[in-house]
């Protein structure tokens, strides 16, 4: 998603728009590399922070590194609102819900009395670690794989749902042969040993004690195998066509009409043809510098 500078805006806010969502600058790699060891930081600070004996010892240390990230972070989200034609957009964007799960709930714990022992704001500090999410920004591979991942998700809700109705039918199939006492005590839980099964995950707390039930599992376990491809597959050729349409250009050449160019290509490979519509073919200057004057 593109976000637009403030019209009108010069100065600071300039300054900041290319240095916060630009990286083609010194200032804006900078700011990104700093962003980068940040984030990596706080997540670290956050799983230490989980570790009992870690935080019966550095507990006080973690809480004023917290603090710190969170402040390093409500400025920077306060910046990238500040330089922003409509900041709404960005707040209701990927990364703004990210940015805003980075610092509520560290604000929320301050502002609201007796929140430290809430359920739901444990909940929301754990959320922290979404912060991680961010990396994905600075990686230009991740944007192909989220491309693909849109592309492929029909398909591949509609491969879960057949999945979904071949596991109900499974379990009912084995709730009603297997016992109680061989743990298929419901259709739901016959539901997870058939998940278990077809993943050939097998966790064995629930195992069919009749010959009919193994023979079962048998043949769920050989399906699960055979359905992992599937999935694949689809999520892979999508991946394929996202790279094909970030590297090629789908333009013809005015010359022979060849397809598929680079799109950092100027002539065609074919005819060699100059494809830059907006800009002059340097080879015709030559020409005219090389072309006999008349006297």
């Amino acid at each position: 998603m593109n976000f637009h500078l403030t019209p009108g805006a010069e100065g600071l806010r300039t300054r900041l728009f290319h240095i916060i969502f630009e990286s083609d600058t010194p200032g804006a790699k900078a700011f990104d590399i700093a962003l980068i060891v940040a984030i990596l930081m706080s997540v670290t600070v956050i799983m230490l922070d989980s570790i009992e004996s870690y935080d019966e010892r550095y507990g006080e240390v973690f809480f004023y590194l917290e603090w710190m990230f969170t402040l390093l972070f409500t400025i920077e989200l306060a910046l990238r609102i500040y330089c922003l034609e409509k900041p709404t957009l960005y707040l209701r964007s990927f990364y703004g819900i990210v940015d805003l799960i980075a610092v509520l709930p560290t604000w929320l714990v301050l502002l609201v009395p007796g929140a430290h022992g809430l359920v739901i704001v444990r909940l929301l500090r754990v959320l922290r670690i979404f912060r991680i999410l961010r990396l994905m920004e600075f990686v230009g591979e991740a944007r192909l794989l989220l491309d693909a991942l849109k592309r492929s998700l029909r398909q591949i809700l509609l491969f879960f749902s057949a999945i979904l109705m071949v596991i109900t039918l499974f379990a009912a199939l084995m709730y009603t042969i297997e016992s109680p006492e061989a743990g298929f005590t419901s259709i739901p839980m016959s539901m997870y040993w058939a998940i278990v099964s077809m993943t050939t995950v097998g966790y064995g707390d629930i195992v069919p004690a009749t010959s009919l039930g193994k023979s079962i599992t048998v043949i769920l376990m050989l399906l699960g195998y055979s359905i992992i491809a599937v999935p694949t597959g689809v999520f892979s050729a999508q991946v394929i066509r996202s790279i094909r349409e970030e590297r090629y250009s789908e333009e013809a050449c005015p010359g022979c009409g060849h397809e598929r160019h680079e799109k950092r290509a100027r002539y065609c490979l074919r005819c060699g043809t100059w494809l830059d519509e907006d800009s002059e073919d340097p080879r015709k200057k030559d020409d005219d510098k090389n072309a006999p004057q008349d006297s």
